[in-house]
């Protein structure tokens, strides 16, 4: 007589070549990738490097604030599990690449209500889709987005397909520089990894997955999850911002996700307030108001950030605008003989100018690193939470505030 779980682990064994890829977003490499798992010593992590592993067939356009489909094919689900969405800002991830989180599944993924497998075929289509929303307060530019997938019942795997993506500005409708903030990146969870000989961090059998850090966005299937666990042994810290996982979706439906992602279903065009730092024209000298105008992204408002990056604002949520000047709150910060902070801060989103050339910003209880102003303009020396940008252009001195955030309504 064999025992359930025999029955189970041959059945499983022989649909190996049946195990799920990501079709939506279109991954790298489509030619070369397989569906197998990582390989156990993880020399194949991230992306499952191989050959041909970043040709780009499809780039995938994404909008900031807008919501995607993430879907699958193949039929060797594992009885289901917990999934991650990440984003690195690396084109061609290697293994000290910086993935964060942007949204997580706990139970029925990438299949629901499905105790082991689907079936053996590789092509069949997953009926079920999983919606996820790319956060507001991310950076624009070229990056790579990440499925990563911990199979519920078999052997102690991880998945993980990798895709090309651009991440374009929310509302086309914007004529306010916005400045992207490399620290709201750096606030997002790590992406979780086990089960590739990363000191012994493992997850436990028939049972689906409880990330340690599964950041703000979570997706919790009541209707497939019946046991839920923790990693066990020596697992990485997850840095980056947390979040209690609450029960939030009816796991019922075809990819129904949970009501409770803070970032919304498409992208603000009519939002009545501005995520991140928001550059406000301001005419000097002529006592008449006029509207913000519409600038091009320069310096770090811009650029795309490289992990070790840090740029130039930090909220993730919006706040009214008190005063022009905060209090120094710089917590066990040290001064540098140019004026530069180092240390830890304590006023979020502070910023320090530096003799009107350079800045700094406080982000994620740090000082960053300093920042050179873009070239043709000044800043007023000293810490403030709403940075003077003085600007010469074709007609006469403009003056830009630098501001955590200033609701629309302060631009009509």
């Amino acid at each position: 007589m064999f025992s359930k779980a025999s029955i189970v682990a041959f059945a499983l064994a022989t649909v190996s070549n049946a195990h799920m890829i990501m079709t939506s977003p279109i991954p790298y490499g489509v030619d070369s990738l397989n569906s197998s798992p990582l390989a156990l010593d993880g020399s194949d992590f991230p992306c499952k490097q191989r050959t041909g592993v970043y040709e780009v067939t499809t780039q995938n356009t994404m909008d900031l604030g807008g919501s995607y489909d993430l879907a699958f094919k193949g039929s060797a689900v594992h009885g289901g599990g917990s999934c991650q969405v990440s984003i690195t800002y690396d084109e061609n991830p290697t293994a000290s690449s910086t993935f964060k989180v942007i949204h997580s599944i706990i139970g029925g993924c990438p299949m629901k209500n499905v105790a082991g497998n689907n079936g053996d075929n590789a092509n069949a289509i997953d009926p079920d889709t999983y919606n996820f929303t790319i956060p507001t307060t991310l950076p624009t530019g070229k990056a790579t987005l990440a499925w990563t997938w911990f199979n519920k019942v078999g052997n102690r795997e991880m998945y993980m397909n990798c895709a090309p993506v651009t991440l374009t500005g929310g509302s086309s409708k914007r004529s306010d520089l916005i400045a992207r903030d490399q620290a709201a990146f750096n606030a997002l969870p790590d992406m979780f990894t086990a089960n590739i000989d990363n000191g012994g961090c493992s997850t436990k059998d028939s049972t689906d997955l409880v990330f340690p850090n599964p950041g703000d966005s979570v997706d919790y299937d009541e209707g497939s999850t019946t046991a839920t666990a923790g990693p066990t042994g020596s697992c990485a810290t997850a840095a980056g911002g947390a979040a209690t996982v609450k029960p939030t979706g009816t796991g019922t439906g075809s990819g129904a996700t949970s009501a409770a992602a803070p970032y919304g279903t498409a992208p603000a065009s009519t939002a009545t307030s501005l995520p991140g730092g928001v550059f406000v024209s301001i005419a000097t000298g002529t006592g008449a108001a006029t509207s913000a105008a519409t600038l091009a992204a320069t310096s770090a408002a811009g650029a795309v950030p490289t992990a070790a990056t840090t740029a130039v604002s930090v909220p993730t949520t919006p706040t009214s605008v008190t005063s022009a000047v905060a209090p120094a709150g710089t917590g066990s910060s040290s001064t540098s003989s140019s004026g530069a902070l180092t240390g830890a801060c304590t006023s979020e989103g502070m910023f320090n100018c530096i003799s009107g050339t350079s800045y700094q910003q406080c982000g994620s209880g740090t000082w960053s690193v300093v920042m050179q102003m873009a070239s043709g303009t000044t800043c007023t020396s000293g810490q403030t939470m709403n940075m003077v940008i003085a600007k010469r252009n074709g007609m006469g001195l403009m003056r830009h505030v630098a501001r955590r955030g200033l609701g629309a309504e302060m631009f009509n």
